[in-house]
């Protein structure tokens, strides 16, 4: 069982960068999948979290309508399209699944309470965005 997070990179402010996530072991379209981040000095927090189904989304304030989540079931891998980079946006980049968590919430549970990084025990081990002003 692992999940392979790649695509970080160096780009300016305002650039583009898609990370992917690839799982082996387990079909990541069974569990809530997700990409959290941790900036130096800082907690990690979620940036954006989708369902099992993909019906549902979830984004943090400080990057809706510029990330997307998407996942291809058909290749098993989660993806995140960032655009409109900012320096605040400089981390490390975690995907994650729920696969394996014994606290996992209710299906009912809105996204936004369960894009939390205590509910997910499968973590890739990040990949590095650095957004350059």
């Amino acid at each position: 069982v692992q999940l392979q997070a790649s695509g970080g990179g160096l780009v300016q402010a305002g650039g583009s960068l898609r990370l992917s996530c690839a799982a082996s072991g387990f079909a990541l379209n069974n569990y809530v999948t997700g990409w959290f981040r941790q900036a130096p000095g800082k907690e990690r927090e979620g940036v954006s979290c989708i369902s099992k189904g993909g019906a549902s989304t979830y984004y943090a304030d400080s990057v809706k309508g510029r990330f997307t989540i998407s996942r291809d079931n058909a290749k098993n891998t989660l993806s995140l399209q960032m655009n409109n980079l900012k320096p605040e946006d400089t981390a490390v980049y975690f995907c994650a699944s729920m696969r394996s968590s014994p606290w996992r919430p209710a299906q009912s549970t809105p996204m936004e309470r369960q894009c939390v990084q205590g509910y997910f025990a499968s973590w890739g081990q990040g990949t590095q965005v650095t957004v350059s002003s």
